[in-house]
């Protein structure tokens, strides 16, 4: 039998039965997001249909894709999908999104394959989930909210939890319509109260705003606090890491400086943010951050949501952009990635194509094109180390880049500035005059300010 994980706001529990899609309890209290569960005498992975729908916009080829990688979300998810359906429309059907005629073709397909779950890669309208759940028999989700459901499961510090929970409540609470429709309104029973009382629906509705906006604040708290350790690293040379997920992100952190992340051939394995100090060759250690990875057609509560994670991002010198290289759709997956950045206004940054896996290219030419590609780029196998050398060499040239060399005099009294130059730059001749201390130094703009703020002797020559 499928469940429905109970969805609670409080001590009061009420059963409630939805069509086709069998038991769920419902708790008034802190809300939880319902999640499908089975329940049977073996253990054995649950089975899903997944449909997809090709407009004129998508071809089928995209779409094949697209199902290929809902496929591999459903495993995450613990979840096997056994058969895909694709249906060319010119307009998804505003009631079933697929039409009347492939709802039933879906049904049949779910019950000869005995799958519990059916899943949509577009995202759904609370309408069109409720009326296929009631065609179909069984529960329907989209891809929004099966990647809602990955990210609570391996969502692990303060800030990624309260990041999945105010997005999963900004996707739930519309899909609440429809749910207590059995209950009787409560009548009012105060002084100042006429007529019906609040239905169940909207005492919900108001109790997730409360716990949404209650999220909110604790969001920003958190934010705070990490620009304030943000602002600790003012001086340093930060790069992150970004890409689409499963690119080899956090085994190339491994790689570089041995951080010793969780690294699965997994969608979205790792959510939180990673920091690590990375030496390169010339001897000057810089900040490495290994941040959540990006999908194509990424819920926007997500992307909302995961601006305070995603900072690290905004506030980095150099972008690292991932790529699987050794994947057929690698350049659909590199404009998902910028299309996210575009959405987070992280643009013109310096930055350069790492195009990991090469040591799983079996098709011949594929390393000569990717060579051939324009822009800054390296190829690497963070499994075999293979490019690693080069790596840090490109990003040694950007750190250097980043740097201006400047000649600056010194009183000979001020010892305190010459030690802050020696930390921020790299000092290249010191020369003692008798009118003061000259010194040549490699220097970002931002460290140099800093400095000449608080020595007002220093003089530029």
């Amino acid at each position: 039998m499928i469940l429905i994980e109970p969805l609670s706001l409080g001590s009061r529990s009420v059963k409630h039965a939805s069509a086709g899609t069998g038991e769920f309890w419902y708790h008034q209290g802190s809300f939880e997001r319902k999640k499908i569960m089975l329940e049977t005498q073996d253990v054995s992975i649950p089975k899903a249909i997944a449909v997809g729908v090709s407009t004129p916009k998508t071809s089928r080829r995209e779409v094949e894709e697209h199902l290929s990688e809902l496929a591999q979300l459903a495993e995450t998810a613990g979840i096997q999908v056994v058969q895909t359906v694709l249906q060319d429309r010119r307009h998804p059907d505003p009631a079933t999104y697929i039409g009347s005629g492939k709802v039933e073709e879906v049904h049949l397909a779910a019950v000869a394959e005995g799958a519990e779950v059916i899943l949509f890669d577009d995202e759904l309208s609370p309408a069109q989930q409720r009326n296929l759940e009631k065609e179909i028999g069984k529960p329907v989700t989209d891809r929004t909210g099966l990647i809602l459901d990955i990210f609570s499961r391996h969502a692990r510090s303060r800030m990624a939890k309260t990041q999945v929970e105010l997005a999963q409540l900004q996707y739930t609470l519309p899909r609440l319509t429809g749910m207590w429709s059995h209950f009787t309104k409560q009548r009012g029973g105060g002084v100042n109260m006429k007529g019906e009382g609040e239905t169940q629906l909207e005492m919900d509705k108001r109790m997730i705003k409360t716990r949404m906006a209650e999220l909110r604040r604790e969001l920003e708290e958190i934010a705070q606090q990490a620009a304030v350790r943000r602002k600790g690293r003012e001086d340093v040379f930060k790069v992150s890491l970004v890409g689409y997920t499963n690119a080899g992100k956090s085994t190339l952190m491994n790689a570089l400086t041995d951080a010793g992340v969780l690294a699965e051939n997994k969608l979205f394995a790792t959510l939180d943010t990673t920091m690590r100090q990375l030496e390169l060759p010339n001897g000057i250690e810089v900040v490495l951050s290994d941040t959540v990875g990006f999908i194509r057609k990424l819920p926007h509560q997500l992307v909302a949501s995961f601006r305070s994670t995603l900072d690290e991002v905004v506030d980095a010198d150099m972008l690292l952009h991932v790529v699987d290289a050794s994947h057929p759709d690698f350049e659909a997956q590199v404009e998902a990635t910028e299309g996210v950045l575009a959405e987070m206004g992280i643009e013109g940054k310096p930055t350069l194509l790492v195009f990991n896996k090469v040591d799983a290219l079996d098709q011949e030419g594929l390393r000569d094109r990717l060579n051939a590609k324009d822009g800054n780029k390296v190829l690497v196998s963070a499994k075999t180390r293979e490019g690693i050398d080069a790596l840090l060499t490109a990003i040694q040239a950007q750190q250097e880049k980043a740097f201006q060399s400047v000649t600056l005099m010194l009183p000979h009294t001020d010892g305190k500035a010459m030690a802050l130059l020696h930390q921020a730059g790299s000092v290249l001749d010191t020369q003692y005059e008798a009118e003061g201390v000259i010194v040549k130094v490699k220097i970002t703009p931002a460290d140099l300010a800093r400095i000449e703020s608080t020595a007002p002797g220093i003089q530029r020559i």
